[in-house]
């Protein structure tokens, strides 16, 4: 389950990608106090396959595995597998509406958090290229 503002995140039923492309969020050890910020993007775009009609291939938007999703962090994965899911809160700390707005948002936490610089937080890495344009929506 992941919480959002302090509450279980349920999607509309007719969530789409209009809604939101993806999230910024903080998975926290509850045994250790460890955390890892990351981002997760609910939709990925799949390639169709040439069909009779159609010279070119399609792409179309499906729905990701975000619901159960734990990070990429391989230290993190390792406690996850050895004390169990259950011990491992996951919060969304940010919604986001596009792809740039996420990658944005997710080295912004890392940043502000300093997780390279403390043994608090199971991240080994910070790694982005974003542009202007991608958070125009951000700006105030």
């Amino acid at each position: 389950m992941w919480l959002y503002n302090d509450k279980e995140y349920v999607p509309p039923q007719d969530f789409s990608s209009d809604d939101y492309y993806g999230f910024v969020y903080l998975i926290t050890n509850e045994q250790t106090g460890k955390m890892y910020v990351g981002k997760k993007f609910f939709w990925f775009k799949k390639t169709l396959g040439i069909t009779k009609t159609r010279k070119r291939r399609k792409k179309t938007l499906v729905e990701s595995d975000w619901k159960t999703y734990f990070g990429s962090s391989n230290s993190l994965n390792e406690d996850i597998n050895k004390d169990g899911s259950s011990h491992f809160k996951r919060e969304i700390i940010h919604l986001c509406k596009t792809k740039g707005e996420c990658a944005y948002m997710e080295a912004k936490e890392q940043f502000d958090r300093d997780v390279l610089l403390t043994d608090d937080y199971y991240n080994g890495f910070i790694g982005c290229k974003i542009g202007a344009p991608s958070v125009k929506n951000l700006k105030k």
